[in-house]
């Protein structure tokens, strides 16, 4: 579904993609019973979820008093926020120092959402800031740990990883598609850019039939990663607590790969495929900018180089990747996205 909205626009599809994470990351991260009454509400209350759980420089604290737990903190940019019925951050215990999942309401006193992003992509992906001041929060509202230490994380949570991932790699793949399909019918209507005066239009200029075939090759390619990589994601959580820490190292693996092949599709697709349409898609009108914006500003908020060093690392060496989670942009920089 992300893959499909994404196809149109990719703000949109990570608006929804950061719904679906955070929505379903409570059945990796909580405990069953926990994840049901989270499910249920969510369906009868029809709520739209927003937000993600990558560290902060400086963290959102919880502490505990008297009354119960209170967060503070503020977030510089949060997906979704702006339409959210709740918020799922990631907080660390002021007392203990360990990183947690939390669920806010957004409407709770103390809570100040802002709709400041500036970027020139992703724009209606309902980013902003938010901040905390005080914010209670409830015991069952502490959705689960977020530590990458394997004597805290549980097989069943390591998965949240490489959904994240899998998640992103599929977002590429709706904006490569789209930009592809986009540029298909325009190579089919109209004239060659190199070739103007062509009689038979530019579906048969050879420069463009290239273009098309690399970049269809290269969207395919990460495609059929995606696929591989979403057969072993559905089939792990399914496993359960039976799920070794080795087992979750291939799935993580499938999934940055997956996310790194189709990262590098979605660049080269927005940005050659305005060659192959020429200097009119240039033009607002079209709006073939969209898929150029949208994608470069993902690809920069969540690089994948330093995970192509884990993957080399896992095959060389056998090390486990260890368990990030997706980024969020900071401003117009992307933000440390290791747990």
């Amino acid at each position: 579904m992300v893959r499909s909205v994404a196809a149109a626009d990719g703000a949109i599809g990570q608006l929804l993609g950061c719904h679906y994470f955070v929505s379903w990351s409570a059945r990796l991260l909580s405990e069953p019973a926990l994840a049901a009454r989270l499910d249920e509400r969510s369906a009868a209350e029809r709520w739209c979820w927003g937000g993600g759980f990558t560290r902060q420089e400086p963290p959102l604290m919880m502490a505990a008093t008297g009354d119960g737990l209170v967060l503070d903190g503020r977030q510089s940019y949060v997906s979704g926020v702006l339409v959210a019925d709740r918020i799922a951050v990631r907080a660390v215990r002021e007392d203990t120092g360990e990183p947690l999942a939390v669920v806010v309401d957004p409407t709770r006193p103390g809570v100040v959402v802002d709709g400041d992003a500036d970027t020139f992509g992703q724009r209606l992906a309902a980013g902003g800031s938010v901040g905390f001041d005080a914010v209670r929060v409830r015991t069952d509202e502490v959705v689960g740990s977020l530590s990458a230490d394997e004597e805290i994380l549980t097989p069943r949570a390591a998965p949240t990883s490489p959904v994240g991932r899998l998640l992103s790699a599929q977002l590429c793949l709706g904006m490569a598609e789209g930009v592809l399909a986009e540029a298909r019918e325009y190579s089919r209507a109209d004239r060659s850019p190199w070739a103007p005066a062509r009689p038979l239009g530019s579906a048969h200029d050879p420069q463009v039939l290239s273009a098309h075939g690399e970049l269809t090759v290269l969207a395919r390619t990460a495609s059929a990663l995606a696929e591989q990589a979403l057969d072993a994601v559905q089939a792990g959580p399914a496993r359960g607590e039976d799920l070794a820490y080795d087992e979750c190292a291939e799935i993580s693996v499938l999934a940055t790969m997956a996310e790194a092949a189709a990262s590098r599709a979605a660049q080269e697709c927005t940005a050659r495929a305005l060659e192959v349409i020429g200097a009119r898609s240039a033009s607002a009108r079209p709006g073939f900018d969209r898929f150029w914006r949208n994608a470069r500003t993902h690809t920069l908020c969540e690089p994948v180089g330093h995970r192509l060093r884990d993957v080399g690392d896992y095959f060389l060496n056998g090390a486990h990747p260890p368990f990030t989670l997706p980024a969020r942009v900071r401003g117009s920089r992307a933000v440390d996205p290791d747990v």
